[in-house]
């Protein structure tokens, strides 16, 4: 199977190296890379072409938000997994908001955070209902929402409600429980939201519902 290749932006050099022994047990996760800021980042990314980016938040000359809204932009291809210290709104949800497709804790164990590289690699991120409900406030604090419902492709029943669910932060095998389908199927109708609403992962789809005023956390 190909490698997952991946970049790890952090500018503590202690930090780098145990993430890096960290994911690189898993024989198909390679680390290809290393920077030490945001501007070595998007560097990198363009030397490289990295599948997941590694990103630190806090960090000198240019910050992971910075780095994230840019590398996203310019290459849609490359997913980035916000790794930080800080599970507080002034850092996770403006990196999610930023095009960050996950985030993790520094303290999450080896197995978490290898599972979160292949989660990002696959397009499944998910969110603990304690994020989905920080990153909604978040952006209806920044944007009055209502505005593009009219501009989205409309959902069948089915899909909204694979939606209201992903806005509780349940997971696609607690998406597949309640409304009695299998995984694969609760896949499938987020893959058709996603080509709908043109955008790429779990996460931008709550940004795209949460500015259109689509869903309302319970």
């Amino acid at each position: 199977m190909p490698h997952i290749r991946v970049l790890i932006v952090d500018d503590d050099p202690l930090v780098r190296s145990a993430l890096s022994h960290f994911v690189s047990r898993d024989p198909e996760i390679e680390v290809i890379g290393e920077a030490e800021t945001g501007l070595e980042a998007i560097a990198a990314v363009e030397k490289d072409r990295p599948d997941v980016i590694m990103m630190d938040v806090q960090m000198p000359e240019m910050d992971g938000i910075e780095a994230t809204a840019t590398i996203v932009e310019r290459w849609t291809d490359v997913r980035v997994l916000a790794v930080t210290t800080l599970d507080g709104s002034e850092t996770v949800l403006p990196m999610l908001s930023a095009g960050a497709s996950g985030y993790m804790l520094k303290d999450s164990n080896a197995d978490s955070i290898v599972a979160g590289v292949r989660d990002v690699y696959n397009g499944a991120s998910s969110l603990s209902p304690k994020i989905a409900s920080m990153l909604v406030k978040h952006i209806r604090d920044g944007a009055p929402t209502g505005g593009r419902a009219g501009e989205l492709e409309t959902l069948t029943e089915r899909e909204a409600e694979v939606l209201d669910r992903l806005a509780q932060g349940m997971s696609n095998a607690e998406i597949a429980r309640t409304l009695i389908v299998s995984e694969g199927t609760v896949k499938a109708h987020l893959g058709r939201i996603m080509s709908k609403w043109q955008v790429r992962d779990r996460v931008q789809i709550l940004v795209t519902a949460a500015h259109a005023g689509l869903i309302n956390f319970r």
